[in-house]
């Protein structure tokens, strides 16, 4: 697969599936450094994000085989990152509501990579989407199976997971602003 530095990061990681460590080493430059900042902004101790960092680029590698490359690449990435954060967390002794409301703020927060907003309440989004949003954060689950228990597409689930988080972006910011009236 031909590629050069501006390539999408789809068609790096599609290069990388296929055995291209040089696709690698430019999504590694690409995302690096926003992985990192957001582990230190979660964990805040060096020691903590390097380990989970480390362990977020260890499951990547081990995992591109199951990336589709018809999703972005950046919340992919991301969802490793918190997969390996939630691990981290478990073997630290969080407990499952503590850790459910880490997940989500660090959801809303990805773009940011700031965890000083105001905190937001998911009784401000649709049913669908807090109910996908739960699931997807509070119960860990993926995609197809959110999909079967909401009798829905995939496509679709991750649609409200998105829109969810896009919402509760939006009412922080509201909030940050003193506007009180969220919706």
């Amino acid at each position: 697969m031909v590629f050069d530095e501006s390539s999408s990061d789809e068609v790096l990681m599609q290069a990388y599936q296929n055995g291209d460590n040089r696709a690698f080493e430019l999504l590694f430059q690409r995302h690096s450094s926003r992985v990192y900042g957001f582990l230190l902004n979660q964990l805040k101790d060096r020691a903590q994000a390097d380990d989970v960092f480390q362990g977020t680029f260890l499951k990547l590698h081990k995992a591109r085989r199951h990336y589709d490359p018809s999703f972005p690449f950046g919340p992919w990435l991301f969802t490793v990152c918190k997969s390996v954060l939630v691990d981290h967390f478990r073997r630290k002794g969080r407990n499952r509501e503590d850790l459910r409301e880490d997940l989500i703020a660090a959801a809303v927060d990805e773009r940011t990579q700031e965890k000083s907003g105001p905190a937001v309440s998911l009784e401000g989004l649709p049913a669908n989407q807090r109910v996908a949003i739960e699931l997807r954060f509070g119960d860990e689950l993926s995609f197809e199976a959110i999909a079967k228990k909401l009798e829905t597409s995939p496509a679709n689930v991750r649609q409200l997971v998105s829109r969810g988080i896009h919402k509760l972006r939006s009412l922080r910011a509201h909030k940050e602003h003193g506007d009180d009236d969220e919706r």
